[in-house]
């Protein structure tokens, strides 16, 4: 398709004419087949609602089709309007349109849907199995066609993946606001969500998926590979590093896929157990993980060699981790870290499968017997969990990684319940290392895309940001040296390690002054020639955008965790501090019902608009968390508010007063 084609295409929005049914690419990692939910009466409406999009003589044709999806896939996904042109991010000046801002939300977009990131891409799902940028082809087409009239005078509105449409605004407002999920605090149960989504009428957006942010699994192989490196140090006997030391985990589709890469990084030997063949081929087929290996006996030989040795090696093992985690056991094969990332958010819809039953038999079950695959999951974690048990016994340190594991694990009636018969067994690995060592001082996960694709952009982009931490670091307190040291490493390796998965992205844990100066030079450096726009974003697994009380913000002891008006406070400030987009999400990373979460995407043109922009946002929305973290008393927020102050006369925020416990 030429360039002229393809512009064409996204102009027009909704065919005029009903295009032919697409064959089924069974070569494609589809979703599994969602379990039947909807009454006779229920089905209707979702018919009704998917035809709106419709004129009236088109109805007859198209009901059969959409009828046949519900049935078959328990979804109405309007496959035949599946674009025929490649998806992938294009550089920024291929798209149609009067908005710059605009172009970069659709290069953003397609960057979610390209077949190299998203999880099932003909389904609309980035990651975590139902983590959705739209609910249908039509929806896509539709706000693709909206982006491209878009002027700098309107906002566009997206209900949950449907465009409700472009409305007046002015230059400084979003050009697109996000919502996903946000359902009726009494109707975000698990079935609930399952209904008014095969209605038709919301979607999970996960975390960054419908926000349109996510930059493929290097998102999060940063952050995997601190929280490793951080977790050997806590296991470490004299301060020697990962080198001969096993992590055992599992999960290599989506954002689980970064896991073998991070062990990479952070020196250890990994070991990560991905039941869906085609994930580990794609993990594989990129380098992200270096071998694959089927039977049991044969990793035993492996690992075992592999300490002996030292190595530095990732394995991936085809096949159920609590199958691993009891080979392990009777082997006597030691384990240093455990952890599991598997999408247990979504644990009754192909998050987490059932030891002892194929792919195929799962999904079956999944969509046609679901009461019965609930019991064989929650079994499953009832002995996954005592698997876990034996191994730290022996001294593994296990953490949960934020996937909801031991919540689920709970709810199955499994042994992790701490003494006091609350807390859980095992530390998330925010309690334990991301929070007080991380987000307490204002460190999260930065990232940028080089909207002109081109790959010596973003070479210059990781020049720049060296840089500019280098400078910083010089003059950073005691208390921050670890992670300026962690990041200035992680960003001279970046291009060493091939993360780019997708578009020309980049991620960088920094703070508040560490993102706004890094944001400045690559403003002045677009405004010089010297490479093209750059969009600004960041994980919503961060400071400020997240209250999750089993991730984010688990290490809030204040009784607040439970509490949802950081991520709100959040997003509204982004808004109308001069973000490009902004999206508000009830759901994301441990589930619908879990978690509330915001997020942005600014762009960099090189103005002096953009200068501004930057500076207000990006201090805003890191401090908004350290604020909210140093009211629960957290130390190293203490420090970083009371630092931020000093450097920002205009900022005053209340500092809490300690209680002598002699007192209580």
């Amino acid at each position: 398709m030429t360039l002229e084609e393809f512009q064409k295409d996204i102009q027009e929005g909704i065919p005029s004419v009903v295009p032919p049914k697409k064959e089924y690419e069974k070569d494609i990692n589809h979703a599994p087949i969602r379990k039947k939910i909807l009454s006779k009466e229920e089905e209707k409406l979702a018919l009704k609602n998917a035809l709106r999009y419709f004129p009236k003589d088109q109805h007859a044709e198209l009901i059969e089709d959409f009828k046949e999806e519900l049935e078959k896939y328990g979804r109405i996904y309007m496959l035949r309007y599946r674009p025929d042109y490649k998806m992938y991010a294009r550089p920024i000046d291929e798209y149609p349109g009067k908005s710059l801002q605009a172009k970069a939300i659709m290069l953003m977009i397609q960057n979610n849907l390209d077949y190299a990131v998203a999880q099932h891409p003909h389904e609309l799902i980035t990651y975590g199995g139902n983590g959705a940028v739209f609910q249908n082809w039509i929806q896509y087409r539709l706000t693709m066609k909206y982006l491209s009239e878009m002027t700098d005078e309107q906002t566009l509105a997206m209900y949950s993946g449907h465009p409700m449409g472009l409305f007046p605004s002015h230059k400084d407002a979003p050009r697109v606001v996000v919502t996903n999920g946000m359902m009726i605090p009494n109707y975000s149960q698990p079935d609930d969500w399952e209904k008014f989504n095969a209605l038709g009428v919301t979607q999970y957006g996960q975390m960054t998926a419908g926000s349109y942010m996510y930059i493929g699994p290097q998102g999060i192989v940063h952050g995997t590979t601190i929280t490793v490196l951080n977790a050997g140090r806590k296991v470490a006997k004299d301060g020697e590093g990962l080198a001969g030391k096993l992590f055992l985990t599992a999960g290599l589709c989506g954002m689980s896929g970064a896991q073998p890469k991070a062990g990479n990084i952070a020196g250890c030997i990994t070991v990560c157990a991905e039941i869906n063949e085609k994930a580990t081929h794609t993990r594989h087929s990129q380098g992200w993980v270096d071998e694959v290996i089927t039977d049991l006996d044969e990793l035993v030989t492996r690992v075992n060699k592999a300490k002996a040795d030292k190595e530095v090696v990732s394995i991936a093992y085809q096949g159920n981790i609590v199958d691993v985690w009891e080979k392990f056991d009777e082997a006597g094969v030691y384990v240093d870290l455990g952890s599991d990332q598997t999408s247990l958010h979504n644990p009754w819809a192909g998050g987490y499968y059932p030891v002892g039953l194929t792919l195929e038999e799962s999904n079956d079950m999944m969509a046609n017997d679901p009461e019965q695959f609930k019991k064989e999951v929650q079994a499953t974690l009832v002995r996954h969990a005592n698997a876990v048990n034996k191994h730290t016994a022996k001294g593994t340190y296990f953490f949960d990684y934020g996937n909801a594991f031991l919540l689920e694990a709970s709810r199955a009636g499994a042994d992790i319940m701490a003494e006091n018969g609350i807390d859980f067994r095992y530390p998330s690995y925010v309690q334990d290392i991301m929070g007080p060592m991380c987000f307490d001082f204002g460190f999260g996960p930065f990232r940028w895309v080089c909207a002109s694709g081109k790959p010596e952009d973003l070479q210059k982009t990781d020049e720049i940001a060296c840089q500019v931490l280098e400078e910083l670091r010089k003059e950073s307190p005691a208390e921050i040296q670890q992670q300026m040291a962690d990041n200035i490493q992680w960003i001279k390796g970046a291009q060493e390690n091939k993360l780019v998965v997708g578009s020309q992205a980049r991620i960088l844990y920094a703070d508040a002054e560490g993102r706004m100066k890094i944001a400045e030079a690559f403003n002045n450096a677009i405004a010089a020639g010297e490479i093209g726009p750059v969009v600004l974003g960041r994980d919503h697994h961060d400071v400020s955008g997240t209250d999750s009380p089993y991730r984010e913000t688990s290490n809030i002891n204040d009784g607040s965790r439970f509490t949802a008006d950081m991520a709100i406070q959040n997003v509204i400030g982004d808004g109308f501090r001069g973000a490009t987009w902004i999206s508000i999400h009830n759901g994301g990373g441990v589930g619908w019902g879990e978690v509330i979460n915001g997020g942005f995407g600014m762009l960099l043109d090189g103005s002096s608009e953009a200068d501004r922009r930057l500076k207000m946002m990006l201090h805003w929305d890191v401090n908004n968390g350290i604020a909210r973290r140093n009211w629960a008393r957290n130390e190293g927020a203490i420090f970083a508010i009371q630092r931020a102050m000093e450097k920002e006369p205009l900022l005053k925020v209340t500092l809490p007063n300690m209680v002598d416990e002699d007192l209580l």
